[in-house]
């Protein structure tokens, strides 16, 4: 198919109605696959860049919400394995931080700082999704947080919908464990044991 031919005005004016209402809805699912708000903005505005260059080769009446989240997760995960290559990164004020605490013998070990609670969801969720692998978050995200259909997920992912199914069912699974000890904890529900 080849892209529409659009004018500067005519393409910033049909992005304007068609894709910026779903920034909210972009957001809330970039929170949940990046490592905290400042990461989720910057997924969230690389996704808008990227869709705003390339917005010839959306078709008008199609599912802009699912061509958005297609592109949000192409970002997402190009990034996270650049990362993975890449190593770790600390930043100067962290590393002389844990030299001192060294020098002084008080270091530790301590633990990463939290990301700061999502709306919807509780710290436990979402240090729970934190724990899954980017394949079965961010299939989670898609459909459990964000409501995106099995096909559509297929479709933003890039792989089958039996290959989703498969990833959700194996993220339930690994949730459902993550979180038993706090529902039992938190009176949800009650103990087996």
């Amino acid at each position: 198919m080849t892209p529409r031919k659009l004018d500067i005005e005519s393409k910033r004016a049909e992005f304007e109605a068609t894709a910026l209402p779903l920034l909210q809805p972009l957001y809330h699912a970039a929170r949940r696959l990046a490592d905290g708000p400042d990461d989720a903005e910057d997924l969230v505005q690389e996704t808008c860049l990227r869709a705003y260059r390339t917005f010839e080769s959306f078709t008008p009446g199609t599912n802009c919400r699912a061509w958005l989240f297609t592109i949000l997760y192409s970002v997402y995960i190009n990034d996270y394995r650049r990362r993975q290559r890449r190593g770790p990164t600390i930043s100067l004020e962290d590393l002389e931080g844990r030299f001192q605490r060294y020098v002084e013998g008080s270091d530790e070990g301590e633990p990463a700082a939290a990301t700061p609670p999502a709306e919807k969801l509780g710290p436990e969720v979402d240090a729970a999704l934190g724990q899954l692998s980017p394949e079965f978050r961010a299939a989670v995200v898609l459909v459990d947080v964000e409501g995106l259909s099995y096909d559509e997920t297929a479709a933003a992912l890039g792989c089958p919908v039996g290959t989703v199914r498969s990833r959700l069912f194996r993220a339930r699974r690994l949730l459902f464990g993550a979180l038993q000890r706090f529902a039992v904890e938190s009176g949800f529900i009650r103990g087996s044991r």
